[in-house]
């Protein structure tokens, strides 16, 4: 089973690219982030046309998530519960034996400033419900874009990025805290080298120079962990005309 995230910045603009992707990767779940539509705009046809089920929770212009499955999902939830939060950011369900939470973490703008705050209430809400679901799902995974660079391996230049927004340590130590549940980033399960990133900026010809950053992640329960055989990241879809500034990351289950 391989289980993949991708951050696609408006699935109006990248539905093509997306078509194609699932063509070549043949995924079998596919988590979606910043979708940019309301869920009436979702374009259901074409994902039901290469093989999918969709699980929407759309927002205009900003954030939205979706989950696409081949088999049905079940037992959706939209928020963390408890949490008031009007950003569609989160979106989890059970698909066969595994319980899937489709994530786009808050930026948080700065650090110091009120949306760096919120961002660290939200990690902190978000621990608390896992917390929950890993006990009622011993197989679970959690991924989308976190917009946190685990450690300096995930940084093109980590003394330029510092305590800066996605790298500060209070936003790692949040992440870490997400961890000690018994989630492992499945990509360091297989890839321990540094300058591998999932996310490039479009200026400073960010993606040719490899200027980047690993923000997008997949975590696996212990219980996955033992399935899993590989993971990686797909750098080609970001060389496509008009990318995302995110590339595709995925992992690999035995059944």
């Amino acid at each position: 089973m391989k289980i993949a995230s991708w951050n696609v910045n408006s699935l109006k603009v990248r539905l093509p690219h997306l078509m194609d992707w699932l063509d070549s990767a043949q995924p079998d779940i596919v988590a979606l982030q910043e979708i940019k539509m309301v869920d009436d705009d979702f374009p259901h046809e074409a994902i039901e046309g290469a093989g999918y089920r969709a699980l929407v929770s759309g927002q205009k212009t900003y954030n939205g998530v979706a989950l696409l499955t081949r088999t049905k999902a079940v037992d959706p939830i939209y928020d963390i519960p408890g949490f008031d939060d009007p950003q569609r950011r989160v979106l989890a369900a059970t698909v066969g034996d595994i319980r899937v939470i489709d994530l786009y973490v808050v930026n948080g703008q700065e650090v110091g400033s009120e949306k760096y705050a919120y961002k660290l209430a939200w990690l902190a809400a978000l621990r608390d419900w896992l917390d929950d679901e890993i006990k009622r799902y011993p197989q679970l995974v959690v991924l989308g874009d976190f917009n946190i660079a685990p450690d300096d391996r995930d940084v093109h230049d980590p003394a330029a990025w510092h305590e800066k927004i996605l790298c500060s340590s209070a936003e790692r130590a949040a992440l870490g805290e997400l961890q000690k549940l018994g989630l492992s980033d499945s990509y360091r399960l297989f890839n321990e080298e540094g300058g591998q990133f999932s996310w490039w900026d479009y200026r400073q010809a960010g993606f040719r120079r490899n200027l980047g950053l690993r923000i997008d992640l997949v975590l696996v329960s212990e219980a996955l962990r033992e399935r899993a055989r590989a993971a990686g990241i797909d750098r080609e879809p970001r060389s496509w005309e008009r990318p995302s500034d995110h590339a595709p990351v995925w992992v690999e289950l035995q059944p």
